[in-house]
């Protein structure tokens, strides 16, 4: 256990005994445990294998290339379709972590073989980008937020994309371009 991880597990509220299980099955694993993005990470000689993290319905755990693991037992959930590698392992009480416990170990196991030996995830090549209308236009009548918008990474400009994209209604998509215009214009991501 890494002590500068604890802050994590003692300020979970709903999830608390949850996550204090995961731990002690991932670190049963023989996994370094280290603090990333604010969340548990685990690692293997500083390599990405498992995180956990929480969300309102449920609690997780995040296999890093869970896309090349082989998941006999169907467990490992795809976020959305965007996302090409990791998986996720859902949780929402202590009874189903007890019962996936030597399941969830194989899993871990499996990750780390992955990781020694290598293997890597062939992503997809995205696709140009297709903005909705109404970000279309805004780009259009503002040099400076064009040029924001040019300069942020790859990475930042398809997850803007993403979220304006997703709402069927013009005007649900038009708030969501005025609320992030900032943020774009300071060189931020979306969820920075």
């Amino acid at each position: 256990m890494n002590p500068t991880v604890d802050f994590y597990f003692d300020k979970a509220k709903k999830w608390q005994q949850e996550l204090e299980q995961l731990r002690r099955i991932v670190l049963d694993c023989g996994l370094t445990e280290e603090l990333k993005w604010g969340v548990p990470c685990y690692t293997l000689k500083k390599k990405n294998i498992v995180l956990m993290h929480v969300f309102k319905e449920y609690c997780a755990l995040l296999f890093f290339k869970g896309a090349l693991l082989s998941d006999t037992n169907g467990i490992l959930i795809q976020q959305t379709e965007q996302v090409q590698a990791a998986r996720q392992v859902r949780f929402t009480n202590v009874r189903e972590i007890a019962e996936l416990e030597p399941i969830l170990k194989a899993y871990i196991h499996e990750a780390i073989e992955v990781e020694k030996a290598g293997l890597k995830v062939d992503y997809k090549k995205s696709s140009a980008l297709v903005f909705p209308e109404e970000f279309k236009k805004e780009l259009a009548g503002n040099h400076a937020l064009k040029a924001a918008f040019g300069a942020l990474t790859p990475g930042r400009q398809r997850a803007y994309n993403l979220y304006f994209s997703a709402p069927k209604q013009s005007k649900t998509r038009e708030s969501r371009v005025e609320k992030y215009m900032q943020q774009i214009l300071d060189g931020k991501g979306l969820n920075d």
